[in-house]
Parts: C-alpha cells; sequence; structure tokens
C-alpha cells in the first residue's frame, strides 16, 4: 500500500507559483479567459490552440495510467473474478438508482418551470441533415453492451475508449493473478514502474493546467457570449438549479449515509471539479480525480474500477440535462408530450445515456437520437446549442462530482475506505 500514498502525493503542489495554490491558479485563468473572450471575442479563438494542448496531454497518459493502476490494483493483490464481480455489480446498482434520481429531477423541473414556453423553432434544411447525422450515432443498449468489448487493445487505446480499456485490463489482470512464477512478478513490477512515472506525469502537465483551461474558457466565451444568456436563460438557470438539488437532495444525503466527511471529500476534489468545470471534458479532469480519491481514502484497486467505469454508467449531470433538453424542445416547438410520454422517452434516455462519452458536447449525440425518436423536431438542438457549451460546463462537473462520490461510496460499501477517525465522526 506504499505505492499509493506517494503516488497520490505526486498530485500538483499545494503551493505553486509566486505562492499561489494550484486551485487558485486555476480560478485566476478562469477569471483571465472570460474577461478574454468577453472583451475581445474574436481574439479569444486564436487561444484554442493553448486549450488544445492541455486536452492532448491529457488524453495521451489516460490509457497507460488506468491500464497499470487497474490490473496492478486487481493482480498485485490477489483478486478474482468473483472479487471484482461483487465490485462491478454493487457499482452498476448504485449508478441506476442514482442516474434514475437525476432523471426524475430533470423531468420535475423542466415540467415546472416550463423553459420552451414562448420560444419558436424555425426549421433550417441544413442544420436538419447535421441532426440527422448525430442522431444516426445514438448507440442502442445492445450497441453499448457490444462496444464494451475490443477488438484490439491497440484501436482502444488509440481511440481513448475508457470503458474498453476497463473491460481489457480486468480480463489481463484476472488472467495475470492465475500466472505462476516470476513472469508474473516480472508484468507486475514493470507495470508498478509505469503507474509511478504516469503519476509523475501528471504532476507536468498539471503544471500547464490553468493555461489550458483559462484558453478554453476563454473560447467558448468568445464565441458563444454573455448575451446568449439573456434569450436562453430560463433554460440555462433551470438546468444550473437543478444540478445544485441533485447535489442537495441525492449526492449528499448519499454521503452522508456512507459517512463520507462532506467538507474534506469537497476540498479533496475541488481541484479536478474545476478542470472539469472550466473545460467542459470529464477526461481532463480524470487523472486528477484518481490521484484526489486516493488522497482521499480510496484504494487505488477501487479508484481504478469504479472512477472509469463511471465515466460511462454514472453520468448524472449528463442525464438530467438530457430529461430537461428533450422536454425543452417539445415545449419550445408547442407539441404537448403526456407524463407517459416523458416517462418512456426518460426510459430511452436512462439507457441510451451509457453510451454518452466523456468529453466536451456529446451529449448533443444522444439528444438528437432521443428527439428523432420521438418525432420531435431537431431543430431544437440549434435552439440549445447557443448555451449549450455553458450548460456542458455544468453537467461535466456534476458527472465528475458524482463519480467521485461514488468511488467512495464503493470503498465504504467495500469496507476499504482509510479515513481518519477524526473525519468519521464528523460525517457521523
Amino acid at each position: 500500500m506504499a505505492h499509493q500514498s506517494s503516488s497520490a502525493s505526486s498530485a500538483a503542489p499545494s503551493k505553486g507559483f509566486l505562492g499561489i495554490g494550484f486551485s487558485s491558479w486555476i480560478v485566476i485563468s478562469m477569471v483571465i479567459g472570460i474577461l478574454i473572450g468577453w472583451l475581445a471575442p474574436d481574439f479569444a479563438p486564436n487561444l484554442k490552440p493553448f486549450a488544445n494542448i492541455f486536452l492532448r496531454m491529457i488524453k495521451s497518459l489516460i490509457v497507460p495510467l488506468l491500464f497499470s493502476t487497474l490490473v496492478v490494483g486487481i493482480a498485485g493483490h490477489g483478486d478474482d473474478m468473483k472479487k471484482v464481480g461483487k465490485l462491478a455489480l454493487r457499482s452498476i446498482i448504485y449508478f441506476e438508482v442514482v442516474t434514475t434520481a437525476a432523471l426524475a429531477i430533470g423531468l420535475i423541473a423542466v415540467n415546472l418551470v416550463k423553459p420552451g414556453l414562448g420560444l419558436s423553432i424555425a426549421p433550417d434544411a441544413g442544420s436538419t441533415e447535421e441532426f440527422q447525422a448525430l442522431a444516426a450515432k445514438t448507440p442502442t443498449f445492445a450497441s453499448v453492451l457490444e462496444h464494451t468489448v475490443p477488438q484490439s487493445f491497440f484501436e482502444a487505446a488509440a481511440q481513448n475508449e475508457v470503458l474498453q480499456i476497463v473491460f481489457f485490463a480486468i480480463i489481463f489482470a484476472v488472467a495475470l493473478s492465475r500466472v505462476e512464477g516470476p513472469s508474473k512478478s516480472i508484468v507486475l513490477g514493470g507495470l508498478q514502474a509505469i503507474s509511478d512515472v504516469m503519476f509523475k506525469f501528471v504532476g507536468i502537465v498539471m503544471a500547464y493546467a490553468p493555461i489550458g483551461i483559462g484558453a478554453a474558457i476563454g473560447v467558448t466565451v468568445g464565441k458563444s457570449g454573455l448575451g446568449v444568456l439573456l434569450s436562453l436563460g430560463k433554460l440555462v438557470g433551470t438546468l444550473y438549479v437543478s444540478l445544485i438539488v441533485f447535489v442537495l437532495i441525492v449526492l449528499v444525503p448519499v454521503a452522508l449515509i456512507a459517512r463520507i466527511p462532506i467538507m474534506r471529500f469537497w476540498r479533496t476534489v475541488k481541484e479536478p471539479w474545476l478542470i472539469a468545470f472550466s473545460t467542459a471534458s470529464s477526461e481532463a479532469a480524470f487523472p486528477q480525480a484518481m490521484q484526489a480519491m486516493e488522497k482521499f481514502g480510496v484504494p487505488r484497486r477501487i479508484v481504478s474500477f469504479v472512477l472509469p467505469t463511471g465515466y460511462s454508467f454514472n453520468l448524472d449531470g449528463s442525464t438530467l440535462y438530457l430529461a430537461i433538453a428533450s422536454v425543452f424542445v417539445a415545449q419550445a416547438a408547442g407539441i404537448d408530450m403526456s407524463i407517459g410520454t416523458q416517462l418512456l422517452m426518460m426510459l430511452t434516455l436512462m439507457l441510451t445515456s451509457k453510451g454518452v462519452a466523456a468529453v466536451p458536447r456529446a451529449s448533443l449525440v444522444i439528444l438528437s437520437g432521443a428527439l428523432a425518436q420521438f418525432n420531435l423536431p431537431l431543430e431544437g438542438i440549434a435552439l440549445i446549442l447557443g448555451v449549450d457549451a455553458i450548460m456542458d460546463m455544468a453537467r461535466t462537473s456534476v458527472n465528475l462530482l458524482g463519480n467521485c462520490l461514488a468511488t467512495a461510496v464503493m470503498a465504504r460499501w467495500e469496507g476499504e475506505l482509510n479515513i481518519p477517525a477524526e473525519d468519521v465522526a464528523v460525517a457521523a
């Protein structure tokens, strides 16, 4: 277990350049990015390469980090498929319960506030074709299940298919645990070394993070503008308030029931949360989130399984957004959807949302498919696009928060959460 603490400590230092903490630098960079996007919208697009550099560096380390930590976490501790299967079953049950709650809150909110009333959808032939193409990409439950199994590890690695990497790593780890002799120790030692190096790699990349984050939010504000919030402010407000309500009435009680010290948890996940919010990408915050949860006291084997799995199956913010956005389009189109139809749509979204990738604006693919299936105008997406980037930041950050909490809850459920006694007493 010594390697866990050492790797966790390799995260971005609490005090960095000029004695200012990492979180503070992120906030400063976000403010600077907003100001640039607001005051110099024509210049803001020039910042995109700096944002892309950060995202590309993050993507380059995800596969080796994930594969090495998951294999070592399972095979290095003598776990068998039965133990892994038990953790997987518990995780899936938890994911389904929480995401269902998110869908319900979104559905209630959009029917109470009715943000789509008073708006109109103007058909556009060109955009319709584009949105139909998006709808065609919508995964079904069968396709998601099939897509979980990689036909090539290297293809999955090249495309950063997190769920496929997790599947391959689990099978590889179980097979490795059954190997006897020096081969097992050689492979484990090599993967442990890779894991240690990749955590140091994370620390180097995070030194650049404030620049990439400031650039990303500058591009977003420069493209969308702050004025767009005025026309669709009701929709944005509905989503943000609904997400806050979800956190308060679902995630907080879950944390209390699981005896998770809330303030300590927030302090631990604050930095990856800020990264997810500012970049609108859960993937960008993944390495930092892994380190944060290890630091919190979750064993590496649980972190490296639950967190990436949650990126495909526990997207609380995205599922809540999909519930609001789909009914919003119906309201804007003047279509009165019965509660029964809305519930059927939510059931569909509950299944198809499992295929949402942890990348910016991937939810639009799922939304396009849902609208097409229920004969709602795809032009409604054009109405949402103006503020989607702003909404994406909120839903992505809640995705990250929910998955970090799920990791801690699973560790508690497994009896392996190592929290100082004084923090447990505060949580109780």
